[in-house]
């Protein structure tokens, strides 16, 4: 919002849903094939790639999602560590005053957290914890509301700053080709917060057939993305009110605020506890994945396949050494990358950028035009690839700021130095 103003930030966000709403009613219509009601099952995103587009297309799905959900582990390592120094920032504050040096390493805190994603990564059948989804959505809402309130009170206080219907201005702190890359950025943090179509499938295989699961899903699909949209405007709009061309790219690990220091905690603590369990909701079907092409590729092999039962006073535990060796190899590596360039805006709107025009426009385009036969250069099929055409075109422009904004930094921090 602050890079993009009133008139930019509002229409873009409402603009990326509305693209969102459509193009997911697309996927949920190709949830059957090749009927929407009758037809068989897709039980993957990648599946229905497959069964609509053929092998290429399935392929290339499957670098860009299991490269995406990568990329979205070493995001989510990089945003809890920026929560939890936020934690420790705020107490700091309260204690020596608005004024004292408090800047602390990311990188114990990101240890902190690998060691326990390598944990929790050896738990079995982890995706089947529904109670997961619940506390996700708890503290999504918990930490949206306190950003929104803190941000809230600043503005009725008259605190507020200065702002324009189109964002920060260009001056001695701001060139305009730096203006311009920080709006494509910008452009890419959005997008990120629109790429959940790969797990409407997840969902769709726990509805039942009548009514059929498209209808369902449309309708949770239009809930969602509203009720998402809602709480962006409101973050985004009353974050940008409170701070102006100043606003932090995270409202509560800005330090915009200082008081109530335990609020602006217990809002880092919501972030941290949705992160720990998102991080393996993103990282378990790439662990699938990697093992069940690692069980095809040597069957016989005891080391790939075979599990050892441990027991623990009265619960019972199965050990499999690929398993914990390739998952916590994993999250090391994860870890080690987030250590490597905690740029928190930069990385997030990346992997925004890498993930929104395949997997959120392109695909649910190309398996609608094959679902419906629509006639080539006819005026729908004109309108679907304009549609996708400009949605390409922001998404490179949001790669190469994003990009451009990480070599930066790179530039500015010794790697591993870094201090928030």
């Amino acid at each position: 919002m602050a890079q993009l103003g009133w008139i930019a930030g509002i229409a873009v966000m409402i603009l990326f849903a509305c693209i969102s709403v459509y193009t997911y009613n697309l996927v949920a219509d190709c949830y059957r094939f090749p009927d929407p009601v009758s037809g068989k099952r897709n039980y993957t995103y990648m599946q229905a790639v497959d069964a609509y587009l053929g092998g290429k297309m399935h392929v290339f799905c499957g670098s860009v999602l299991y490269g995406k959900l990568a990329g979205v582990t070493v995001g989510y390592t990089i945003t809890s560590s920026v929560s939890l120094v936020a934690i420790k920032k705020a107490i700091c504050f309260h204690k020596k005053g608005h004024d004292a040096y408090c800047k602390f390493s990311n990188n114990p805190y990101m240890i902190g957290f690998g060691i326990c994603q390598i944990l929790l990564s050896q738990i079995p059948n982890f995706h089947k914890l529904t109670w997961l989804s619940t506390i996700a959505a708890a503290t999504s809402f918990g930490y949206a509301f306190i950003g929104s309130g803190l941000s809230l009170s600043v503005v009725v206080s008259g605190k507020g700053e200065a702002t324009s219907i189109f964002g920060s201005k260009v001056g001695p702190d701001l060139s305009e080709a730096d203006k311009v890359w920080k709006v494509f950025s910008a452009l890419g943090n959005i997008a990120l917060a629109c790429s959940f179509a790969t797990v409407i499938y997840d969902i769709m295989d726990t509805l039942k057939s009548y009514p059929p699961e498209n209808k369902q899903m449309k309708k949770a699909n239009m809930l969602g993305i509203t009720t998402m949209t809602i709480l962006f405007l409101l973050c985004g709009g009353l974050g940008y009110a409170a701070f102006g061309d100043d606003t932090p790219g995270n409202i509560l690990t800005g330090f915009g605020f200082y008081e109530p220091f335990w609020l602006v905690a217990l809002g880092n603590v919501f972030i941290v506890v949705h992160m720990v369990g998102a991080y393996q909701v993103m990282a378990q079907p790439l662990f699938r994945v990697i093992e069940m092409g690692a069980n095809m590729a040597w069957p016989r092999s005891d080391f790939i396949n075979k599990s050892y039962p441990i027991k623990m006073g009265s619960l019972t535990c199965n050990i499999n050494l690929f398993r914990i060796i390739w998952r916590s190899m994993y999250v090391a590596v994860a870890t080690v990358i987030a250590m490597a360039m905690p740029f928190f805006n930069e990385f997030l709107a990346l992997l925004g950028a890498i993930g929104f025009w395949p997997l959120i426009v392109f695909f649910p385009v190309q398996m609608h035009i094959a679902q419906k036969r629509v006639k080539r250069l006819s005026l729908k099929w004109c309108c679907l690839q304009i549609l996708s055409f400009a949605c390409f075109l922001v998404t490179v422009s949001a790669a190469v700021g994003s990009v451009r904004g990480i070599s930066k930094n790179i530039k500015k921090y010794k790697l591993f130095q870094y201090k928030q």
